[in-house]
């Protein structure tokens, strides 16, 4: 609801604002301020309703340099886990394509078309890219969630690979023929959502899977960190590198970027049982 709310509604209103005023400041921050007033009221109803369990009370953490040890100590453990330069590329790698894809896409619907871009509105891009767009990549997220508890992450692991960076695919086909359908342009959206949704999965179960253990929940953290990690280096040179290639040379090298996440992938262990639903 998030997302559709922010990548759909409120993109929507920006642009009607503007469309009235003629004034893209005044419409983002009329935008922006709604986004602050909801966060004031959910704050403020979050503090009063929800629930606290029994165990969540502070602790006594003893002296400094016994917390410092405790610290380093958890953060150790997990790069003592087996394999665990399979399990760090992969974190990092899994998304190495599609990190580069996610920063730019959002530009290339909006840019002129005189640019490469298919020159969407602020209200049309809301529209395809919040409710089409983030529609697509909920039902392939649950998809994979409903798929992955019936047959196990290890059976899967391969569909979902192909899943999430196949469709990428579908950018060098609207690069190239910048269709003016609005159908064609929220078709191709929509598939390249769903399979990254459905693929995503994966790669949040497997972040589960390096996770298992003792210290699970800081271990996990660190697992975010990474995945973070793995979408900010990437998207630190995509913008850059459009720019000096143009849209279609740049989504034939976010192909090509998938290829690493192949590699690691067959390297990475797996318990075949892994995501499956006991009962």
């Amino acid at each position: 609801m998030a997302w559709i709310a922010a990548q759909g509604g409120l993109v929507i209103l920006a642009g009607e604002i503007q469309e009235r005023t003629g004034s893209f400041p005044f419409a983002w921050s009329i935008a922006f301020a709604l986004v602050a007033g909801i966060f004031l009221c959910l704050g403020i109803y979050h503090r009063l309703v929800l629930p606290k369990p029994a165990v969540d009370r502070p602790q006594s953490l003893g002296s400094l340099k016994q917390f410092m040890v405790e610290f380093f100590k958890t953060f150790g453990t997990f790069f003592q886990k087996p394999k665990i330069v399979a399990l760090l590329l992969f974190l990092l790698l899994y998304r190495f394509g599609e990190a580069q894809l996610l920063n730019v896409a959002k530009f290339f619907l909006l840019d002129p078309r005189d640019q490469g871009g298919l020159a969407l509105s602020d209200d049309l891009f809301g529209r395809i890219s919040g409710y089409v767009g983030v529609g697509a990549l909920l039902a392939g997220g649950l998809l994979g969630g409903f798929v992955v508890a019936r047959q196990g992450l290890k059976f899967w692991l391969w569909p979902m690979l192909l899943a999430i960076h196949l469709p990428d695919a579908v950018f060098i086909w609207l690069a190239c023929a910048q269709p003016e359908n609005l159908f064609a342009i929220g078709a191709g959206v929509a598939v390249e959502h769903f399979g990254y949704g459905f693929g995503f999965t994966a790669f949040m179960l497997y972040m589960i899977y390096v996770a298992r253990g003792e210290h699970r929940t800081a271990h996990y953290a660190i697992c975010t960190g990474l995945m973070a990690l793995g979408m900010m280096i990437p998207g630190m040179w995509s913008g850059w590198l459009q720019a000096q290639i143009g849209y279609p040379h740049f989504f034939m090298w976010v192909i090509l970027a998938t290829i690493p996440s192949f590699i690691v992938a067959a390297r990475i262990p797996l318990d075949a049982e892994f995501g499956k639903r006991s009962q």
